[in-house]
Protein backbone atom coordinates (compact mmCIF):
# COMPACT_ATOMS: atom_id res chain seq x y z
CA UNK A 1 0.00 0.00 0.00
CA UNK A 2 0.99 3.61 -0.49
CA UNK A 3 -0.10 6.39 1.81
CA UNK A 4 -0.03 10.11 1.08
CA UNK A 5 0.22 12.68 3.83
CA UNK A 6 -1.12 16.15 3.04
CA UNK A 7 0.28 18.41 5.72
CA UNK A 8 -1.50 21.77 6.10
CA UNK A 9 1.08 23.92 7.90
CA UNK A 10 -0.93 27.18 7.76
CA UNK A 11 -4.43 25.79 8.13
CA UNK A 12 -5.67 28.43 10.58
CA UNK A 13 -4.29 31.32 8.51
CA UNK A 14 -5.49 29.87 5.21
CA UNK A 15 -8.97 29.37 6.63
CA UNK A 16 -9.18 33.07 7.51
CA UNK A 17 -7.51 34.41 4.36
CA UNK A 18 -9.79 32.50 1.98
CA UNK A 19 -12.79 34.34 3.45
CA UNK A 20 -11.26 37.77 2.84
CA UNK A 21 -11.51 39.66 -0.42
CA UNK A 22 -7.90 40.94 -0.04
CA UNK A 23 -5.78 37.98 1.13
CA UNK A 24 -2.55 39.87 0.40
CA UNK A 25 -3.22 42.45 3.13
CA UNK A 26 -1.24 42.07 6.41
CA UNK A 27 -3.03 39.80 8.88
CA UNK A 28 -2.20 38.38 12.30
CA UNK A 29 -4.07 35.71 14.25
CA UNK A 30 -4.30 36.38 17.98
CA UNK A 31 -4.56 33.99 20.93
CA UNK A 32 -4.44 34.27 24.70
CA UNK A 33 -6.44 36.21 27.30
CA UNK A 34 -7.66 39.74 26.68
CA UNK A 35 -4.98 41.15 29.02
CA UNK A 36 -2.15 39.57 27.03
CA UNK A 37 -2.95 38.91 23.41
CA UNK A 38 -0.18 37.11 21.52
CA UNK A 39 0.40 36.76 17.78
CA UNK A 40 -0.10 33.08 17.02
CA UNK A 41 0.34 33.24 13.23
CA UNK A 42 1.09 35.92 10.63
CA UNK A 43 0.81 35.95 6.84
CA UNK A 44 3.73 36.93 4.56
CA UNK A 45 2.57 40.55 4.27
CA UNK A 46 2.52 40.93 8.05
CA UNK A 47 5.92 39.26 8.35
CA UNK A 48 7.37 41.89 6.01
CA UNK A 49 6.23 44.54 8.50
CA UNK A 50 8.35 42.91 11.22
CA UNK A 51 5.59 40.90 12.88
CA UNK A 52 6.25 37.32 13.94
CA UNK A 53 4.54 34.61 15.98
CA UNK A 54 5.10 34.88 19.71
CA UNK A 55 5.01 38.68 19.84
CA UNK A 56 2.54 40.33 22.12
CA UNK A 57 -0.12 42.46 20.49
CA UNK A 58 1.28 45.51 22.31
CA UNK A 59 4.75 44.94 20.88
CA UNK A 60 3.33 44.39 17.39
CA UNK A 61 1.31 47.61 17.55
CA UNK A 62 4.42 49.46 18.68
CA UNK A 63 6.01 48.44 15.36
CA UNK A 64 3.02 49.16 13.13
CA UNK A 65 -0.73 49.38 13.17
CA UNK A 66 -1.14 48.67 9.47
CA UNK A 67 -2.39 45.13 9.92
CA UNK A 68 -5.71 43.40 10.52
CA UNK A 69 -6.26 40.80 13.21
CA UNK A 70 -8.53 37.84 13.82
CA UNK A 71 -8.88 35.16 16.47
CA UNK A 72 -6.87 31.97 16.28
CA UNK A 73 -9.89 29.64 16.38
CA UNK A 74 -9.18 25.98 17.18
CA UNK A 75 -12.75 25.01 16.33
CA UNK A 76 -12.33 26.57 12.89
CA UNK A 77 -9.13 24.56 12.35
CA UNK A 78 -11.00 21.33 13.04
CA UNK A 79 -13.85 22.44 10.77
CA UNK A 80 -11.51 23.18 7.87
CA UNK A 81 -9.73 19.87 8.36
CA UNK A 82 -13.03 18.03 8.10
CA UNK A 83 -14.00 20.04 5.04
CA UNK A 84 -10.76 19.04 3.34
CA UNK A 85 -11.33 15.43 4.40
CA UNK A 86 -14.67 15.54 2.55
CA UNK A 87 -12.81 16.90 -0.47
CA UNK A 88 -10.14 14.18 -0.23
CA UNK A 89 -12.85 11.51 -0.02
CA UNK A 90 -13.31 12.02 -3.74
CA UNK A 91 -9.81 10.64 -4.32
CA UNK A 92 -9.66 7.77 -1.84
CA UNK A 93 -12.11 5.71 0.19
CA UNK A 94 -9.59 5.60 3.06
CA UNK A 95 -9.10 9.10 4.47
CA UNK A 96 -8.01 9.61 8.06
CA UNK A 97 -7.77 12.60 10.41
CA UNK A 98 -5.48 10.73 12.78
CA UNK A 99 -2.96 13.58 12.99
CA UNK A 100 -3.87 17.23 13.55
CA UNK A 101 -3.64 19.62 10.60
CA UNK A 102 -3.06 16.91 8.03
CA UNK A 103 -4.84 14.31 5.93
CA UNK A 104 -3.82 10.70 5.38
CA UNK A 105 -4.95 9.08 2.11
CA UNK A 106 -4.44 5.56 0.85
CA UNK A 107 -3.50 6.24 -2.79
CA UNK A 108 -2.27 2.90 -4.15
CA UNK A 109 -5.79 1.82 -5.10
CA UNK A 110 -6.50 5.21 -6.71
CA UNK A 111 -3.57 5.29 -9.14
CA UNK A 112 -5.48 3.30 -11.74
CA UNK A 113 -8.17 5.99 -11.79
CA UNK A 114 -6.11 9.18 -11.43
CA UNK A 115 -2.94 8.09 -13.21
CA UNK A 116 0.65 7.72 -11.96
CA UNK A 117 1.58 9.48 -8.75
CA UNK A 118 3.22 12.60 -10.31
CA UNK A 119 0.01 13.35 -12.22
CA UNK A 120 -2.12 12.48 -9.18
CA UNK A 121 -0.02 14.73 -6.95
CA UNK A 122 -0.25 17.62 -9.43
CA UNK A 123 -4.03 17.38 -9.38
CA UNK A 124 -4.14 17.36 -5.58
CA UNK A 125 -1.96 20.46 -5.41
CA UNK A 126 -3.94 22.25 -8.11
CA UNK A 127 -7.26 21.72 -6.33
CA UNK A 128 -5.84 22.62 -2.91
CA UNK A 129 -4.39 25.84 -4.33
CA UNK A 130 -7.76 26.65 -5.89
CA UNK A 131 -9.42 26.10 -2.53
CA UNK A 132 -6.86 28.41 -0.90
CA UNK A 133 -4.87 25.99 1.27
CA UNK A 134 -1.09 25.65 1.30
CA UNK A 135 0.24 22.12 1.57
CA UNK A 136 3.18 19.73 1.88
CA UNK A 137 2.70 16.28 0.36
CA UNK A 138 4.73 13.12 0.85
CA UNK A 139 4.14 9.46 0.04
CA UNK A 140 5.38 6.37 1.92
CA UNK A 141 4.45 2.69 2.32
CA UNK A 142 2.78 3.38 5.69
CA UNK A 143 0.86 6.39 7.03
CA UNK A 144 3.11 7.09 10.03
CA UNK A 145 6.21 7.33 7.84
CA UNK A 146 4.43 9.59 5.37
CA UNK A 147 3.49 11.93 8.22
CA UNK A 148 7.01 12.07 9.66
CA UNK A 149 8.62 12.61 6.25
CA UNK A 150 6.32 15.60 5.73
CA UNK A 151 8.11 17.31 8.63
CA UNK A 152 11.25 17.67 6.54
CA UNK A 153 10.23 17.13 2.90
CA UNK A 154 7.70 18.30 0.34
CA UNK A 155 7.08 16.21 -2.75
CA UNK A 156 9.08 13.17 -1.58
CA UNK A 157 7.61 9.86 -2.77
CA UNK A 158 8.97 6.61 -1.30
CA UNK A 159 7.51 3.37 -2.59
CA UNK A 160 9.62 0.56 -1.05
CA UNK A 161 10.88 -0.33 2.42
CA UNK A 162 14.58 -0.05 1.57
CA UNK A 163 14.30 3.50 0.31
CA UNK A 164 12.00 4.31 3.21
CA UNK A 165 14.60 3.19 5.77
CA UNK A 166 17.23 5.36 4.09
CA UNK A 167 14.94 8.41 3.99
CA UNK A 168 13.90 7.98 7.61
CA UNK A 169 17.46 7.36 8.74
CA UNK A 170 18.48 10.89 7.71
CA UNK A 171 15.72 12.56 9.72
CA UNK A 172 16.68 14.46 12.90
CA UNK A 173 15.50 12.87 16.12
CA UNK A 174 13.33 15.86 17.02
CA UNK A 175 11.26 15.30 13.84
CA UNK A 176 10.37 11.67 14.47
CA UNK A 177 7.18 12.35 16.41
CA UNK A 178 8.72 11.52 19.80
CA UNK A 179 7.93 13.51 22.92
CA UNK A 180 10.08 16.55 23.58
CA UNK A 181 11.59 14.98 26.73
CA UNK A 182 12.64 11.83 24.85
CA UNK A 183 14.04 13.82 21.90
CA UNK A 184 16.04 16.00 24.32
CA UNK A 185 17.40 12.94 26.11
CA UNK A 186 18.59 11.44 22.81
CA UNK A 187 20.20 14.74 21.83
CA UNK A 188 22.13 14.84 25.10
CA UNK A 189 23.40 11.35 24.32
CA UNK A 190 24.74 12.62 21.00
CA UNK A 191 22.11 10.82 18.92
CA UNK A 192 21.07 13.20 16.13
CA UNK A 193 19.34 11.01 13.52
CA UNK A 194 17.11 7.97 13.30
CA UNK A 195 19.88 5.85 11.80
CA UNK A 196 21.92 6.36 14.99
CA UNK A 197 18.88 5.40 17.05
CA UNK A 198 18.33 2.20 15.10
CA UNK A 199 21.97 1.23 15.68
CA UNK A 200 21.33 1.00 19.44
CA UNK A 201 20.43 -2.35 21.03
CA UNK A 202 16.65 -2.64 21.37
CA UNK A 203 16.95 -4.04 24.89
CA UNK A 204 18.92 -1.03 26.01
CA UNK A 205 16.40 1.40 24.51
CA UNK A 206 13.51 -0.55 26.08
CA UNK A 207 15.09 -0.35 29.55
CA UNK A 208 16.00 3.33 29.48
CA UNK A 209 13.04 4.87 27.64
CA UNK A 210 9.25 4.51 27.66
CA UNK A 211 7.67 1.74 25.59
CA UNK A 212 6.21 4.36 23.24
CA UNK A 213 9.69 4.95 21.78
CA UNK A 214 10.13 1.46 20.31
CA UNK A 215 6.45 1.43 19.30
CA UNK A 216 6.93 4.65 17.34
CA UNK A 217 10.09 3.37 15.65
CA UNK A 218 8.40 0.09 14.67
CA UNK A 219 5.40 2.01 13.33
CA UNK A 220 7.62 4.23 11.19
CA UNK A 221 9.35 1.21 9.69
CA UNK A 222 6.09 -0.61 9.01
CA UNK A 223 6.66 -3.36 11.56
CA UNK A 224 3.68 -2.24 13.65
CA UNK A 225 0.44 -1.18 11.92
CA UNK A 226 -1.06 2.17 12.81
CA UNK A 227 -4.69 1.93 13.92
CA UNK A 228 -6.68 4.46 11.90
CA UNK A 229 -10.30 5.56 12.01
CA UNK A 230 -11.49 6.42 8.53
CA UNK A 231 -13.50 9.52 7.75
CA UNK A 232 -17.01 9.41 6.30
CA UNK A 233 -18.50 12.67 5.00
CA UNK A 234 -21.76 13.83 6.61
CA UNK A 235 -25.05 14.01 4.74
CA UNK A 236 -25.43 17.76 5.28
CA UNK A 237 -23.34 20.66 4.01
CA UNK A 238 -23.32 23.62 6.38
CA UNK A 239 -20.82 26.46 5.88
CA UNK A 240 -20.79 30.00 7.21
CA UNK A 241 -18.67 33.07 6.46
CA UNK A 242 -18.65 35.94 8.93
CA UNK A 243 -18.10 39.25 7.14
CA UNK A 244 -15.56 41.81 8.31
CA UNK A 245 -18.02 44.69 8.06
CA UNK A 246 -21.72 45.31 7.58
CA UNK A 247 -22.58 44.69 3.94
CA UNK A 248 -25.45 46.66 2.41
CA UNK A 249 -25.14 45.76 -1.30
CA UNK A 250 -25.53 42.60 -3.33
CA UNK A 251 -22.21 43.23 -5.06
CA UNK A 252 -20.24 42.93 -1.81
CA UNK A 253 -21.91 39.57 -1.12
CA UNK A 254 -20.66 37.99 -4.34
CA UNK A 255 -17.18 37.14 -2.99
CA UNK A 256 -18.42 35.10 0.01
CA UNK A 257 -21.12 33.61 -2.19
CA UNK A 258 -18.56 32.44 -4.75
CA UNK A 259 -16.45 30.90 -1.97
CA UNK A 260 -19.41 29.08 -0.43
CA UNK A 261 -20.65 27.65 -3.72
CA UNK A 262 -17.11 26.54 -4.64
CA UNK A 263 -16.82 24.79 -1.27
CA UNK A 264 -20.19 23.14 -1.83
CA UNK A 265 -19.06 21.90 -5.26
CA UNK A 266 -15.84 20.47 -3.80
CA UNK A 267 -17.81 18.77 -1.02
CA UNK A 268 -20.28 17.27 -3.51
CA UNK A 269 -17.48 15.99 -5.73
CA UNK A 270 -15.95 14.23 -2.72
CA UNK A 271 -19.26 12.53 -1.90
CA UNK A 272 -19.98 11.83 -5.59
CA UNK A 273 -23.38 13.46 -5.17
CA UNK A 274 -25.23 16.54 -6.33
CA UNK A 275 -27.53 19.11 -4.76
CA UNK A 276 -31.13 19.79 -5.71
CA UNK A 277 -32.17 22.25 -3.01
CA UNK A 278 -30.21 24.50 -0.66
CA UNK A 279 -30.74 27.65 1.35
CA UNK A 280 -28.61 30.79 1.53
CA UNK A 281 -29.13 32.59 4.84
CA UNK A 282 -28.14 36.23 5.34
CA UNK A 283 -27.68 37.11 9.00
CA UNK A 284 -28.61 40.57 10.28
CA UNK A 285 -27.99 42.24 13.62
CA UNK A 286 -31.52 42.84 14.92
CA UNK A 287 -33.68 41.10 12.34
CA UNK A 288 -34.45 37.52 11.46
CA UNK A 289 -32.23 35.92 8.83
CA UNK A 290 -33.11 36.56 5.20
CA UNK A 291 -33.48 33.31 3.27
CA UNK A 292 -32.79 32.65 -0.39
CA UNK A 293 -34.11 29.22 -1.33
CA UNK A 294 -32.54 27.69 -4.43
CA UNK A 295 -34.44 24.72 -5.87
CA UNK A 296 -33.22 22.90 -8.97
CA UNK A 297 -35.12 20.59 -11.28
CA UNK A 298 -32.21 18.13 -11.34
CA UNK A 299 -29.15 17.46 -9.20
CA UNK A 300 -26.16 19.68 -10.05
CA UNK A 301 -22.68 20.21 -8.63
CA UNK A 302 -20.73 22.46 -11.02
CA UNK A 303 -19.35 25.41 -9.02
CA UNK A 304 -19.87 28.09 -11.67
CA UNK A 305 -23.45 27.05 -12.27
CA UNK A 306 -24.31 26.94 -8.55
CA UNK A 307 -22.85 30.42 -8.15
CA UNK A 308 -24.76 31.90 -11.10
CA UNK A 309 -28.07 30.36 -10.03
CA UNK A 310 -27.72 31.57 -6.44
CA UNK A 311 -26.56 34.99 -7.61
CA UNK A 312 -29.63 35.37 -9.84
CA UNK A 313 -31.97 34.62 -6.95
CA UNK A 314 -29.99 36.75 -4.50
CA UNK A 315 -30.23 39.82 -6.73
CA UNK A 316 -34.03 39.57 -6.61
CA UNK A 317 -33.97 39.91 -2.81
CA UNK A 318 -34.30 43.34 -1.22
CA UNK A 319 -31.92 43.44 1.74
CA UNK A 320 -33.92 44.58 4.80
CA UNK A 321 -30.77 45.41 6.80
CA UNK A 322 -26.96 45.17 6.57
CA UNK A 323 -25.62 41.62 6.38
CA UNK A 324 -23.19 40.38 9.05
CA UNK A 325 -22.65 36.78 7.92
CA UNK A 326 -23.59 34.42 5.10
CA UNK A 327 -24.50 30.78 5.60
CA UNK A 328 -25.17 28.06 3.03
CA UNK A 329 -27.10 24.98 4.12
CA UNK A 330 -27.76 21.97 1.86
CA UNK A 331 -29.63 18.93 3.15
CA UNK A 332 -30.92 17.33 -0.06
CA UNK A 333 -27.86 15.70 -1.65
CA UNK A 334 -29.11 13.08 -4.14
CA UNK A 335 -26.90 10.89 -6.28
CA UNK A 336 -25.39 12.70 -9.25
CA UNK A 337 -25.26 11.26 -12.75
CA UNK A 338 -22.98 13.23 -15.09
CA UNK A 339 -24.46 14.24 -18.40
CA UNK A 340 -23.47 12.03 -21.32
CA UNK A 341 -21.66 14.05 -23.94
CA UNK A 342 -20.27 13.35 -27.38
CA UNK A 343 -16.54 12.83 -27.74
CA UNK A 344 -16.44 15.70 -30.23
CA UNK A 345 -18.85 18.35 -28.97
CA UNK A 346 -20.23 20.28 -31.92
CA UNK A 347 -21.74 23.05 -29.80
CA UNK A 348 -20.07 26.44 -29.88
CA UNK A 349 -18.05 27.27 -26.78
CA UNK A 350 -20.39 30.09 -25.76
CA UNK A 351 -23.56 27.98 -25.87
CA UNK A 352 -25.01 26.26 -22.82
CA UNK A 353 -26.58 22.84 -22.44
CA UNK A 354 -30.35 23.03 -22.13
CA UNK A 355 -30.29 22.00 -18.46
CA UNK A 356 -28.00 24.90 -17.48
CA UNK A 357 -29.91 27.39 -19.62
CA UNK A 358 -33.19 26.27 -18.09
CA UNK A 359 -31.89 26.74 -14.53
CA UNK A 360 -30.45 30.18 -15.34
CA UNK A 361 -33.76 31.30 -16.82
CA UNK A 362 -35.60 30.05 -13.73
CA UNK A 363 -33.15 31.90 -11.47
CA UNK A 364 -33.57 35.15 -13.42
CA UNK A 365 -37.28 35.04 -14.28
CA UNK A 366 -38.73 32.94 -11.48
CA UNK A 367 -39.64 29.30 -10.95
CA UNK A 368 -42.97 29.59 -12.80
CA UNK A 369 -41.66 31.49 -15.81
CA UNK A 370 -40.12 28.43 -17.48
CA UNK A 371 -42.44 25.50 -18.08
CA UNK A 372 -42.24 22.18 -19.87
CA UNK A 373 -44.97 20.48 -21.87
CA UNK A 374 -46.38 17.11 -20.97
CA UNK A 375 -48.76 14.79 -22.80
CA UNK A 376 -52.15 13.81 -21.36
CA UNK A 377 -54.16 10.69 -22.05
CA UNK A 378 -56.80 12.54 -24.09
CA UNK A 379 -57.44 12.36 -27.86
CA UNK A 380 -58.88 15.89 -28.02
CA UNK A 381 -56.10 18.22 -29.22
CA UNK A 382 -57.10 20.99 -26.81
CA UNK A 383 -56.71 18.64 -23.82
CA UNK A 384 -53.84 16.44 -25.00
CA UNK A 385 -51.10 18.55 -23.37
CA UNK A 386 -50.45 20.47 -20.16
CA UNK A 387 -47.68 22.60 -18.67
CA UNK A 388 -45.31 20.99 -16.18
CA UNK A 389 -42.46 22.28 -14.05
CA UNK A 390 -40.12 19.81 -15.73
CA UNK A 391 -40.28 18.52 -19.27
CA UNK A 392 -41.34 14.86 -19.29
CA UNK A 393 -38.89 12.15 -20.19
CA UNK A 394 -41.60 9.76 -21.43
CA UNK A 395 -42.45 9.51 -25.10
CA UNK A 396 -45.74 10.84 -26.49
CA UNK A 397 -48.49 8.28 -26.97
CA UNK A 398 -48.67 6.72 -30.42
CA UNK A 399 -51.00 8.65 -32.75
CA UNK A 400 -51.04 10.34 -36.13
CA UNK A 401 -48.98 13.42 -37.02
CA UNK A 402 -49.59 16.37 -34.73
CA UNK A 403 -48.64 20.03 -35.37
CA UNK A 404 -46.06 21.78 -33.24
CA UNK A 405 -48.15 24.98 -33.14
CA UNK A 406 -51.77 24.59 -32.08
CA UNK A 407 -53.95 27.66 -32.56
CA UNK A 408 -55.85 29.03 -29.58
CA UNK A 409 -59.09 28.79 -31.63
CA UNK A 410 -59.71 27.09 -35.00
CA UNK A 411 -59.88 29.46 -37.98
CA UNK A 412 -61.82 28.92 -41.26
CA UNK A 413 -59.70 28.25 -44.37
CA UNK A 414 -60.93 30.27 -47.34
CA UNK A 415 -58.15 29.33 -49.74
CA UNK A 416 -59.49 27.36 -52.70
CA UNK A 417 -56.20 25.78 -53.80
CA UNK A 418 -55.63 23.66 -50.68
CA UNK A 419 -54.14 20.20 -51.18
CA UNK A 420 -55.23 17.42 -48.89
CA UNK A 421 -52.17 15.24 -48.25
CA UNK A 422 -53.65 12.78 -45.76
CA UNK A 423 -56.87 12.05 -43.92
CA UNK A 424 -59.42 11.95 -42.72
CA UNK A 425 -58.50 10.96 -39.13
CA UNK A 426 -61.65 10.86 -37.06
CA UNK A 427 -61.54 11.97 -33.39
CA UNK A 428 -64.63 11.38 -31.26
CA UNK A 429 -64.16 11.98 -27.53
CA UNK A 430 -65.17 14.04 -24.49
CA UNK A 431 -68.68 12.79 -23.80
CA UNK A 432 -67.92 12.50 -20.06
CA UNK A 433 -67.21 16.19 -19.37
CA UNK A 434 -69.64 17.96 -21.67
CA UNK A 435 -67.01 18.95 -24.26
CA UNK A 436 -67.75 16.20 -26.75
CA UNK A 437 -66.13 16.58 -30.19
CA UNK A 438 -66.68 14.66 -33.45
CA UNK A 439 -64.23 15.76 -36.12
CA UNK A 440 -62.46 14.56 -39.26
CA UNK A 441 -58.86 15.88 -39.39
CA UNK A 442 -56.79 16.33 -42.59
CA UNK A 443 -53.14 17.06 -43.32
CA UNK A 444 -53.24 19.98 -45.78
CA UNK A 445 -50.79 22.07 -47.80
CA UNK A 446 -51.37 25.69 -48.83
CA UNK A 447 -50.35 27.35 -52.10
CA UNK A 448 -47.28 28.79 -50.33
CA UNK A 449 -46.17 25.32 -49.25
CA UNK A 450 -47.21 25.56 -45.58
CA UNK A 451 -48.51 22.39 -44.03
CA UNK A 452 -51.37 22.56 -41.57
CA UNK A 453 -53.79 20.44 -39.61
CA UNK A 454 -57.44 21.18 -40.34
CA UNK A 455 -60.75 19.54 -39.54
CA UNK A 456 -64.37 19.59 -40.44
CA UNK A 457 -67.05 18.75 -37.87
CA UNK A 458 -68.73 15.47 -38.62
CA UNK A 459 -71.80 16.01 -40.82
CA UNK A 460 -70.82 19.58 -41.73
CA UNK A 461 -70.36 20.84 -45.32
CA UNK A 462 -68.66 24.11 -44.33
CA UNK A 463 -65.01 25.08 -44.92
CA UNK A 464 -62.15 23.33 -43.25
CA UNK A 465 -61.14 24.82 -39.89
CA UNK A 466 -57.39 25.27 -39.41
CA UNK A 467 -56.31 23.99 -35.97
CA UNK A 468 -52.47 24.09 -36.19
CA UNK A 469 -49.36 24.50 -38.28
CA UNK A 470 -46.56 22.01 -38.78
CA UNK A 471 -42.99 23.29 -38.51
Amino acid sequence: MLWACILLPQLAMDGVLRERSDPAAPLALLAGPAQRRVLQAVNPAARELGLKPGQTLTAAQALTRNFASADYDLAAIERWQRFLAAWAYGFSAQVSLHYPRCLLLEVQSSLGLFGPWPRFEARLRQELNALGFRQRITVAPNPAAARVLANAHDGLAVSDDTTLREALGRLPVERLGLSREVATAFARMGLRSLSQLLALPRDSVARRFPAEVLLQLDTLLGRQPLALEFYRPPDVFDARIELNFEVESHQALLFPLRRLTADLAAYLAGRDSGVQRFVLQLEHRNLADSRVVVGLLAAEREAGMLFELTRGRLEQLQLPAPVLAVRLLARELPAFTPQHRQLFDERAQQTLPWEQLRERLRARLGDHAVQGLGACADHRPEHAWQTQAQAPHTALPACGPRPGWLLAAPQPLRESSLRILAGPERIESGWWDGEDIRRDYYLIETRAGQRGWAFRPLGSDGPLLLHGWFA
